[in-house]
């Protein structure tokens, strides 16, 4: 990949960088040159990034330009943004107080060049901020009031190091460019990436290990350079040209920042925050299949008001659920009255609202999964031994799955293919896994997921690595049509 480092005035910056070009803003702005080249990092050190200044535009055009810039506005954005800083030093509180316990004023300044400081103690912290928020040269305040927060976070020029920090930043930025992944050009790079965001620790991770490599080769295969990444690499987003979640998702969750950062970046995306706020809550849903005369349970909105409701609208044993609970999580069964109030009591808790579903039985679920609007996948889901769910938790924490049959699409029930794709394109035209049950002759879509299972040997053992190639073909596809270019891939 090409690097060009852009400057207010190339005078002030003193570094000679192979490999990299050291241009002046107004030349990058204004010469036809840049705006026609392709493949390019910019590396944006103007003197300021403030709204509409010169080093506001560096970023915003490269970023039209298909150039990839660091900053990107939207990391830009993200700085200025005070829940997002907050969310930040929520997600790193451990390490900020590592880092930070032996300091003993109430407010701390940490200057991170490239991910480091000048103190080696606090290098762990600075990667972390550096990979969330990908700008050369940051400062991070803190403030201690009883623990320690971080407080803001803004990029900052070469003309406001100071003068004692210039020859460490003259070595980490030579290491930087120098040891990096830009130090030398590569042969025949794929003309887009695509990042898959995984976490090894979810415990009800969508797809298994085998099957994130059977993704990766899949990507290979259709012309797409692909990298697995986690959510340390935040700041990394404006690097690819689409992300795929495979993590468990959830709003208030980092799966969701990642999801709307990568939309703001103009990534194709699946999940997309949409679909992720639509899917991850139930009263949401029901009201959406009600309105759209999509068959489901007898199902009531509950609130601490109703509650007595339940009895006759619903009936017993009923099924009560948090809304956004994922993986049979937050879902209980209530056979009488004192079990309804007692679940409905630590669901109000967490939800002002909450879901109450007629209860129904059956041996399997139908799992139907949709992509582009058309059925990728089907299975039969089995409850697990001895239980009313797929899933069973046992009291030493450790999770029982039923069994399971997969099916190739042709051959599953037209009725319930048709009656899932139409649920699953009230949401959107993303990665959804609609799950139906059948009662006698009567279909009922119990809900819809945003982030389906794809585990090798599970939901594609009928296709095999068709069914992951066909996923990438998707992202090639969107893609082509979000940069609206030609591609010897189709």
């Amino acid at each position: 990949m090409q690097v060009q480092i852009v400057v207010s005035n190339p005078k002030y910056w003193p570094l000679k960088i192979s490999n990299a070009e050291v241009i002046p803003a107004k030349q990058y702005l204004t010469d036809p040159r840049f705006l026609e080249s392709r493949g390019v990092k910019v590396f944006n050190l103007c003197r300021s990034y403030r709204y509409q200044t010169t080093g506001y535009y560096v970023s915003l055009l490269a970023e039209a330009r298909g150039h990839k810039p660091s900053p990107s506005i939207s990391a830009i954005q993200d700085m200025k943004s005070l829940t997002i800083v907050r969310m930040v030093s929520d997600d790193l509180d451990e390490i900020i107080q590592s880092s930070l316990k032996p300091i003993q004023s109430r407010e701390f300044t940490l200057s991170v060049y490239f991910g480091k400081n000048v103190a080696k103690r606090y290098d762990r912290l600075s990667m972390h901020l550096f990979k969330l928020f990908q700008a050369p040269f940051l400062h991070a305040e803190f403030t201690n009031n009883g623990k320690w927060h971080l407080t803001s976070i803004h990029p900052i020029s070469a003309v406001e190091i100071p003068e004692s920090h210039h020859d460490f930043v003259m070595q980490v930025t030579t290491e930087y460019f120098e040891k990096g992944r830009f130090s030398h050009p590569r042969p025949a790079l794929p003309a887009y990436n695509l990042a898959i965001l995984y976490d090894e620790g979810d415990h009800h991770k969508p797809s298994n290990p085998k099957a994130l490599e059977k993704f990766v080769s899949a990507a290979k295969k259709v012309g797409l350079g692909c990298e697995v990444i986690t959510k340390d690499d935040y700041g990394r987003l404006s690097e690819f040209d689409a992300l795929f979640i495979r993590e468990t998702t959830n709003v208030n969750h980092h799966t969701y920042r990642f999801s709307r950062r990568a939309q703001a970046e103009g990534l194709v995306v699946i999940d997309d925050p949409l679909s992720i706020l639509r899917c991850s809550n139930k009263v949401y849903m029901a009201e959406l299949m009600q309105l759209n005369e999509v068959p489901m349970p007898r199902t009531l909105v509950v609130h601490r008001e109703n509650v007595k409701d339940v009895r006759e609208k619903i009936g017993f044993p009923c099924v009560l659920k948090q809304p956004d609970g994922s993986f049979s999580g937050g879902v209980f069964r209530a056979d009488t009255e004192a079990e309804l109030i007692k679940h409905c009591e630590n669901l109000f808790d967490e939800s002002s609202l909450i879901i109450a579903q007629e209860y129904m039985p059956t041996a399997f679920d139908w799992r139907v999964g949709i992509l582009d609007r058309k059925p990728l996948y089907v299975c039969k889901y089995y409850m697990a031994e001895n239980h009313w769910q797929i899933i069973k938790k046992e009291k030493d924490g450790a999770y029982d799955y039923g069994l399971f049959e997969t099916l190739r699409v042709e051959d599953a029930p037209r009725s319930i293919v048709s009656t899932a794709v139409k649920a699953a394109n009230l949401i959107g035209d993303g990665l959804y896994g609609v799950d139906v049950k059948k009662v006698g002759r009567d279909l009922f879509v119990i809900e819809v997921n945003d982030n389906p299972s794809i585990d090798a040997g599970v939901e594609d053992a009928a296709q095999k690595d068709n069914l992951y190639i066909e996923v990438m073909k998707s992202f090639l596809r969107r893609i082509i049509l979000s940069k609206k270019v030609q591609s010897p891939h189709v």
